[in-house]
């Protein structure tokens, strides 16, 4: 379309609607044709939808999972995803414990003090993590939070190794949570999934259990969105128990 027709349409001044479109071009959501000036979507705007659509059958697929999880387990299971340095819990189940942890779909949460956000930071690419580390604080939110590079690195490298992510009252006092991961069919991981759970339900000697069942979920999911068979073994490091504070 022309910038005068984008001009009639949306009611603007057209010298206004003109650097309007010069902005939405300039950020890639518009491309503009050099011999007839006019205006089409740019490349941002297909990116936009194809993300959008791939987090819709994500969520098809992983909701008959997370409350699968949270009925095994009888806790609140959730599935997250990682956005500008943040987590994002995009579904969540209720267990059918009598209280349970709450879990609120779509509020941010900081990456380095929760289980899917270690898990999803684990298996950032070397820039990325690079990047994060760049703009983001390690806030204590508890005690138990890691909040320098190096213990966080450390832990990074333990989520890699064994599979999952455990948040030992690092981002809630009280409450422990474990996470693994969600791959597409590159083998990329796209998403966390997990369970959270008081203390006294999620005791050192069930850690193990949790986290099996957790990583089994995971791996089904990525089934189903067509990620390829992890090989034998992988991830397979012996989960870790409840510890004393971690050194910072």
């Amino acid at each position: 379309v022309t910038m005068m027709t984008v001009s009639r349409k949306i009611g603007l001044h057209p010298s206004t609607t003109y650097h309007l479109l010069r902005t939405l071009s300039g950020l890639g959501y518009l491309a503009q044709d050099g011999a007839t000036k006019e205006y089409r979507f740019g490349s941002k705007v297909f990116h936009l939808a194809a993300s959008a659509q791939t987090e819709i059958q994500l969520l098809r697929a992983a909701a008959p999972v997370v409350v699968e999880l949270a009925e095994q387990t009888g806790e609140t299971a959730h599935l997250a995803v990682f956005e500008r340095g943040e987590v994002i819990v995009i579904h969540k189940a209720d267990g059918t414990s009598g209280i349970q942890v709450s879990e609120r779909v779509g509020y941010p949460r900081p990456a380095h003090s929760t289980a899917i956000g270690k898990l999803l930071l684990a298996h950032l690419t070397e820039p990325e993590l690079k990047a994060f580390l760049g703009k983001h604080e390690l806030a204590p939110i508890t005690p138990r939070t890691i909040v320098t590079v190096p213990a966080l690195e450390e832990e990074l490298a333990r989520v890699r190794a064994q599979g999952f992510a455990f948040d030992d009252e690092e981002f809630a006092q009280g409450i422990r949570c474990l996470a693994a991961p969600v791959r597409n069919f590159t083998g990329s991981v796209i998403a966390a999934i997990g369970v959270s759970g008081p203390v006294w339900r999620v005791p050192p000697d069930r850690v193990a259990e949790l986290a099996a069942l957790v990583k089994i979920m995971g791996r089904r999911l990525s089934e189903e969105l067509g990620a390829p068979a992890e090989p034998e073994g992988a991830g397979s490091a012996a989960p870790p128990a409840a510890e004393p504070p971690r050194p910072q």
